[in-house]
Formats: C-alpha cells, structure tokens, sequence
C-alpha cells in the first residue's frame, strides 16, 4: 500500500510590499518617531518664506539686479566693494548704533525700575501694570502720530508746555534740529517700547524666593542690601537676556524716523534700514541694496552671538 505525502500548502504572500516594502515603512516610522512628521509643515513654511528668500537675496547681492527688471548681470563683490566706500553707508550705520546706544541704557533702567514698583505695590496692582505695559500695545504708527502732533511740536506741544511750567519758553525744534532730533526719537521709543522690558524684569521678580529675602532680613539687612546683594544678582540673566533683545530691536529701527522725521534733518537720524529702502526702491538698485542689507545682516548676526559667549564665559569662571 502506497502512502500519498500530502502536498505542501503553498505560501501566500502578504501584500505588505515585500522587501521594497521594508524600508518605507522604516523611513516612516523613523519621522513618525522624531516628530519631523508633525514639524514638516512648519519646516516647509519656513524654507519657502525665510531661507529661500535670505539665499535668494544672498544672490541677488551678487548682481546688477534693478527693480525695473533691467539688468540683472552678475558683477560678484562689486556691490559689497561699493558699500564698503559708501560715506552714506556708514553715516546711516552710525545713526543707527548711535540709536542703539542712547536707547539701550534707559529701556533697560527704567523698565528694572518699574518692574521693582510695580513689584513692591500693595494696591491695585493690575492697574500699575497695565498703565507701565499698554504702550507697547500700540501700533507703532499711532505713537509716532501721538508724538508728533501732540507732545514734540514747537511752541504748542506737550514738551514745550512743561517747560513753560518752570519758566522756561525755548520752543526746541525737535524734530527738526540736529541736536535733538535723535533725542526725540529715543524719548519716544523708551515710552512705547520700555513695557516690554518691564513685564520680563517683573516675570524674573515673582520668580525670586521669598524665604532668601526673610533670611536676609533676619540678619539685618536693609532694602539697598537686599536689593544689590539679592534682587539684582538673581536677576542677571534676565538682564543679559534684556539687553540683547533689546540692542538687536534698536538696530533695526525703521518706523519712528521714517514717520517722524523721515531720516533728517540733513539725514542726521536716517538708520541703515531706511538707506536700504531708499536705494532699493526709490533708487532701484535692489542688487546694491541687498549687498547693504548683508553687511547689516552680518553685524547684527556678530552681536547676537556676543551674550551667549559672554554668558558661557561667566558661568565657566563662576564654576571655578
């Protein structure tokens, strides 16, 4: 009697892809388990309206580029080599440290000061805070209109009348005269711009712990001691933090001259940002106006790396 060996079932394959399968659902997997899924969009927005543009215009620099369309040949460094001779260059790249300079200092002064006021305050607090911080919630058209028409005409504006309350009647030109032009503009950025300063101080205070200033005031300690030996050591990073911000925010202004003043009088306020506009789009050399914008890009990229090399420097010397 013969024995019949049953045939083998015959395998049935899995509509999985097989080996070519493999490594896309590998390659999935992978972004699935990075997130790059949920941050492509994201990473999209940004290439197309950020990075493609700062290359674009890398090489656009490059060029004869005119904003007619005419033009447009590639001249290499010729327009970085113009820049560099341009006296109209560095007179605005002047102002606009200048700027930097005058403000820096009382945005980040008075903002400590109103934050610590606002701090120690026992009645109506939100009131206080609100009043130091709706500033900065204007538009920025609607201060320099403020300013303009209302606190820095000569003779009638608000200034003036102060001035005239101590016995003093100059009627300042000041916005149209050297000396003060630039002063103006500070006062007016310090006004709108301080509330910034002062909710991020005012963040650091709330974050200080009460018990260091109960300790302290058991040994004695009076409010200048607690104030140079603990408040103001604890709030050094927020204060380099600040000054950061802020030097990088006065080098590019642009708004409060071009309304208030248009960049005079005899261009003595006109900021690196407005020379760029002016020769790209009032003179149409948007290729030598790129190449101006990337010097300005380059200072701005020098300091911005300036505090966290200091900031590691510190922590490396407080370590030892």
């Amino acid at each position: 009697m013969t024995s019949t060996a049953a045939a083998a079932p015959a395998s049935v394959a899995k509509p999985d892809g097989g080996a070519a399968g493999r490594p896309l659902r590998g390659v999935r997997r992978k972004w699935t388990e990075h997130g790059l899924v949920f941050i492509a969009p994201f990473l999209l927005v940004y290439a197309l309206f950020l990075v493609w543009p700062l290359v674009s215009g890398l090489g656009m620099s490059l060029t004869s580029e005119n904003i007619t369309g005419s033009g447009g040949e590639f001249v290499g460094l010729d327009n970085y080599a113009e820049a560099v001779r341009d006296p109209d260059v560095w007179s605005s790249l002047w102002n606009t440290v200048w700027f930097t300079v005058l403000s820096t200092v009382p945005l980040v002064v008075v903002g400590l000061v109103l934050a610590l006021l606002a701090h120690q305050l026992r009645v109506v607090q939100w009131l206080w805070r609100l009043s130091w911080f709706a500033p900065f919630l204007l538009p920025s058209g609607v201060v320099c209109l403020l300013f303009l028409n209302m606190i820095l005409p000569s003779g009638f504006g608000l200034a003036d009348q102060l001035l005239a309350t101590v016995g003093l009647t100059p009627e300042i030109g000041w916005l149209t005269d050297e000396r003060y032009a630039m002063l103006s503009i500070v006062a007016t950025t310090v006004w709108w711009t301080v509330g910034f300063n002062f909710l991020l101080y005012l963040a650091a205070l709330q974050a200080i712990p009460a018990h260091l200033y109960e300790a302290a005031e058991l040994d004695g300690a009076g409010t200048w001691k607690r104030l140079l030996h603990i408040t103001l050591p604890m709030l050094r990073r927020t204060t380099g933090l600040v000054v950061v911000l802020q030097v990088l925010a006065s080098l590019k202004i642009f708004d409060q001259v071009y309304i208030m003043t248009g960049g005079g009088p005899d261009e003595s306020t006109r900021p690196i940002l407005q020379y760029v506009y002016q020769q790209g789009f009032t003179g149409y050399r948007i290729g030598y106006a790129s190449a101006v914008s990337y010097i300005f890009f380059a200072l701005i990229l020098t300091v911005s790396l300036v505090q966290p090399l200091l900031s590691r420097r510190r922590a490396e010397e407080a370590a030892k």
